[in-house]
């Protein structure tokens, strides 16, 4: 869709959403609020672009983690209707309840009619367990990633991004990362000016892009790693500006520059070179997201140096320019 066009379909898309029980209301929640707001978006012209459903395999209330309960109807009602998009919230274990093979069956049958078919959180493990992710490029809550990618190796299952689109696949990662999933489809949908709208309503950002980590490289080592390796992870997180060279950490640590290298990667998965280049990008970019500081000024910020080792970098990792990022993901 050209960038700034909003015009609602000719018909009113149905957005159905699924659900599983013990799930996390949030999951539903947020992205059905970001599509109630898109519905009444003044763009419009007073079409409306979708309609939502909210369905469990048998129908009623479904219950939540919180205690709310959720009305549904059950998936039979939508039977001979056409499913524009299905969203499956998942249940708070990860994996499907025994006897949940009518419903997977049900979702075998009417995902090859649908434009879109996606997953909040766990309802990846439905969309894997159906066969429907083989070959595919999923992802989760980053709780549940390793379990998702044992039951079904045959789905290519991601670490980190909040969420992946993989042809008419899309997968997301936990609780809030619903609201980044709906932006995305309506923004898709409706055009970017339609989804910065309904992101503002939400005071919410538009829109973090899905490569973006479910949580900080600093905070994944910290759950990891042990005495003063985590004292060091949590010194270099504020000093990012200083010299961070293995002998220079190895120095701060009282350590020799092997035994500090052997002890990083072994409790924390990366060297302390990758370590520190991830933190800095991060930090990067969330400078570039708050658009404040000029290029050179976030390089030394970070300890890249300069605007070209910053461009590098971020060509490196992400395959965007620190301009291009910013245009695109500068908080509203």
């Amino acid at each position: 869709m050209d960038e700034g066009r909003s015009i609602a379909p000719p018909e009113p898309r149905c957005v159905a959403f699924v659900l599983i029980g013990d799930m996390v209301a949030l999951d539903l929640i947020g992205p059905l609020e970001a599509f109630t707001v898109a519905r009444a978006h003044p763009s419009m012209g007073g079409r409306d672009p979708y309609l939502t459903r909210i369905l469990s395999e048998s129908g009623g209330p479904v219950a939540t983690r919180s205690g709310l309960p959720i009305a549904t109807e059950p998936v039979g009602a939508l039977d001979g209707q056409v499913i524009d998009t299905l969203i499956v919230v998942g249940c708070g274990g990860g994996r499907l309840p025994a006897g949940s093979d009518a419903f997977l069956e049900w979702l075998r049958t009417r995902a090859s009619s649908m434009r879109r078919l996606c997953s909040a959180c766990t309802g990846a493990f439905a969309l894997a367990e159906a066969g429907l992710a083989d070959g595919k490029t999923i992802t989760t809550h980053w709780r549940w990633l390793d379990e998702l990618a044992q039951i079904r190796p045959a789905a290519k299952v991601k670490r980190g991004p909040i969420y992946i689109k993989d042809g008419n696949l899309w997968t997301s990662a936990g609780v809030t990362a619903g609201i980044d999933l709906a932006l995305a489809l309506i923004e898709e949908d409706l055009g970017r000016p339609v989804a910065m709208d309904v992101a503002r309503t939400l005071v919410v950002y538009l829109n973090r892009p899905g490569n973006q980590e479910q949580f900080s490289t600093a905070f994944e080592a910290q759950t990891r790693a042990d005495g003063s390796i985590a004292d060091l992870i949590t010194w270099i997180s504020s000093n990012l500006h200083e010299e961070l060279s293995v002998d220079a950490l190895a120095c701060k640590a009282s350590m020799s520059p092997r035994t500090l290298a052997r002890r990083f990667v072994q409790e924390t998965g990366r060297t302390p070179a990758k370590f520190v280049e991830q933190l800095r990008l991060e930090a990067a970019k969330r400078a570039l997201e708050d658009g404040k500081l000029p290029l050179k000024g976030i390089a030394r910020l970070v300890g890249l140096g300069d605007e070209q080792s910053l461009r590098r970098a971020m060509l490196r990792s992400s395959a965007i320019t620190p301009s291009e990022y910013r245009a695109r993901f500068r908080l509203l």
